[in-house]
């Protein structure tokens, strides 16, 4: 595993490229195939989202 972001303009870039990530699996997704287990992975992938911002803004820079 790799060493913590600490500088800010790396963890925002590091958040867009995930954000950006997140969007393009959106775009993918046909609805008409969607199932529930797709819909856990996607809420899932929001938290970690949530959940690496808050991360990020608890670190000093």
């Amino acid at each position: 595993m790799g060493s913590p972001i600490q500088d800010k303009d790396r963890q925002l870039d590091y958040l867009k490229q995930r954000l950006q990530m997140f969007m393009n699996l959106l775009d993918a997704i046909n609805p008409e195939e969607t199932n529930l287990e797709d819909i856990d992975r996607l809420i899932t992938i929001i938290d970690e989202l949530e959940m690496k911002c808050r991360e990020f803004q608890n670190r000093e820079a």
